[in-house]
């Protein structure tokens, strides 16, 4: 089915295009609301969805139960810091057969997977290192 191209669903994917965030729909509401004042959250989740099945956009859904969203980019993980919630693209994909050695062990079909670390990134372990040193 051929899907028409909509102001909502342009601004959704300049939005996710212009960096290595990966906001939540929420967030994604405000940041177009910004550009188009009559948008319902509705039309922003319901476009989200559309842009998925598209296979212009990926829904992760990390540890915390938040769904964020990133545009379709290639085969890539994720780290989580587990205390300011930073989600970072990690790349290049840290091993492009994996899919496929799954598939020989298991038997089984992968059409994709989503891999995922956890911890703290580098902006929470300066803060760490800062905190150490102030109180020495």
């Amino acid at each position: 089915m051929k899907r028409r191209h909509t102001i909502q669903r342009q601004a959704l994917l300049d939005i996710l295009s212009r960096g290595r965030i990966h906001p939540t729909a929420d967030t994604l509401y405000e940041e177009v609301r910004s550009i188009i004042p009559s948008v319902s959250k509705g039309t922003v989740y319901r476009n989200l969805k559309v842009l998925e099945e598209m296979g212009l956009v990926n829904e992760l859904q990390i540890e915390d139960k938040s769904h964020r969203y990133e545009c379709q980019r290639g085969p890539h993980s994720h780290f989580h810091c587990e205390r300011c919630g930073a989600v970072i693209d990690v790349e290049p994909s840290l091993d492009a057969d994996l899919d496929s050695r799954f598939s020989a062990l298991t038997g089984l079909s992968v059409s994709r997977h989503q891999l995922e670390f956890h911890g703290l990134c580098r902006d929470c372990q300066q803060q760490d290192n800062e905190k150490e040193e102030t109180s020495e």
